[in-house]
């Protein structure tokens, strides 16, 4: 599926590869499960870029329409996570 990240022109390269990282992240949880440490680490990084809840929100929402994932019902299992690996169900 191609797509493509939603993006602040404003951020700096590093912002935004943190950013990207992080949506990788979040398509890694789908398509073939990932660490939750990982996860939880991209996501603090993530906050340092975006520290609004409302640009997250946003941002999610995006991401979600296009590519049909959502950053918060991954976070939402990673909070509540009791195994060290988490795979999202289709």
């Amino acid at each position: 599926m191609e797509y493509s990240y939603p993006l602040n022109p404003d951020w700096t390269t590093e912002e935004m590869t943190i950013v990207v990282q992080f949506l990788e992240a979040i398509e890694r949880a789908y398509e073939k499960g990932i660490d939750t440490v990982e996860l939880k680490d991209k996501y603090k990084e993530f906050k340092q870029v975006v520290p609004a809840k409302g640009e997250e929100k946003r941002i999610g929402i995006d991401f979600e329409k296009a590519s049909g994932y959502s950053a918060y019902k991954v976070m939402q299992l990673v909070k509540n996570a009791t195994t060290s690996k988490i795979k999202m169900q289709p």
